[in-house]
């Protein structure tokens, strides 16, 4: 299912683009999308307001597509969880934050930080048109990788494409940081590029040896037994307006935003026992069935193959897409 902008926030976007020359937008969104794959940080790319717009434009629907399917992933696992005070640290424009008062809007606390103040001063100006919780939300000018720098405790922490930039020998500390900070849930998205899972494969790591719980993707906290070329990742479809597909130079109508998540959770009372394994590639339908590679309780990757003659157990995997639970044994 496709995952679109609120419609706040989009006419915020758009009231903001007004009188802006299309193609200065389309060149910096272009300079921003090449700076990111040679591995340049938002520090370096984004210098001011017409950056941050550009950013807005092209990145924050599928920021935004992202980490709401990841919370909706994370509140699967937890339905319980009822925050009301959320850290959106490294926020940018602010779309992880819209994301996140949409699936809990029991929030009412935000602190929104990130080290560029033309993030800071959009972020603030496109929330004005959205729940209350964000339009007053704390403005937290810092820089994570600050030793000295304290964060505010948090029932959900969310780092949506923030760790990505972190230098690897600042990472734990920052790490340490979020973790210490959390008083529910650390949820990290980062991209779904090989090195996005290896860095969160090292987080995982060190956030488990720290004592967090992970939550998911994985059902298990196991060693990873996937093994390079292969990595774990999840793709989100997002349509695209004009503007976006002007911006980005494309004419499809949509976007596949491929994502890795992590959640992780304070221990306490032990949550129901995980249910079923993780889809961690896209199904692939057959003559005899539907083929699934699944990541399993008990560590194990495996390919599955679930036979149209199993009609029940047939037709629930149907339903099921790439980066959903199955559990063959579940009942009707």
């Amino acid at each position: 299912m496709d995952v679109a902008l609120p419609e706040a926030l989009r006419a915020a976007i758009d009231r903001r683009l007004e009188g802006q020359g299309r193609a200065g937008l389309a060149q910096r969104a272009q300079a921003l999308s090449e700076g990111y794959r040679r591995g340049r940080a938002s520090s370096a790319l984004v210098k001011g307001e017409a950056d941050a717009l550009a950013y807005a434009l092209t990145r924050t629907p599928a920021t935004y597509a992202a980490a709401r399917r990841a919370l909706e992933e994370v509140l699967a696992l937890r339905p319980a969880f009822a925050p009301t005070r959320l850290l959106d640290a490294g926020a940018g424009p602010g779309g992880g934050g819209w994301a996140a008062l949409d699936a809990l809007p029991g929030l009412t606390a935000v602190t929104r930080l990130d080290h560029s103040a033309a993030f800071l001063d959009l972020a603030e100006d496109l929330a004005a048109a959205g729940p209350a919780a964000l339009a007053t939300a704390t403005r937290l000018k810092a820089d994570l990788t600050d030793p000295a720098l304290g964060l505010p405790d948090a029932d959900l922490i969310l780092a949506a494409y923030a760790l990505t930039e972190v230098p690897a020998a600042t990472l734990p500390g920052v790490i340490d940081k979020l973790w210490s900070a959390t008083r529910g849930v650390l949820l990290i998205v980062e991209p779904g590029s090989p090195e996005g899972w290896r860095r969160g494969l090292e987080i995982r790591t060190a956030l488990i040896a720290a004592g967090a719980r992970l939550v998911g993707p994985c059902p298990h906290a196991a060693a990873c037994a996937l093994r390079s070329p292969d990595w774990c990742h999840f793709a989100q479809r997002l349509p695209r307006g004009r503007e976006h597909r002007l911006a980005k130079g494309g004419a499809a109508p949509f976007e596949d935003e491929k994502f890795f998540w992590l959640a992780f959770e304070r221990p306490g009372p032990a949550p129901a026992a995980p249910s079923g394994a993780r889809i961690i590639a896209p199904p692939r339908p057959g003559k005899p069935g539907l083929r699934l590679r699944l990541c399993r309780p008990d560590g194990r990757v495996e390919d599955t193959e679930i036979l149209r003659r199993d009609r029940s157990v047939y037709a629930r995997a149907r339903r099921l897409g790439w980066g959903g639970t199955f559990d063959p044994e579940a009942p009707q």
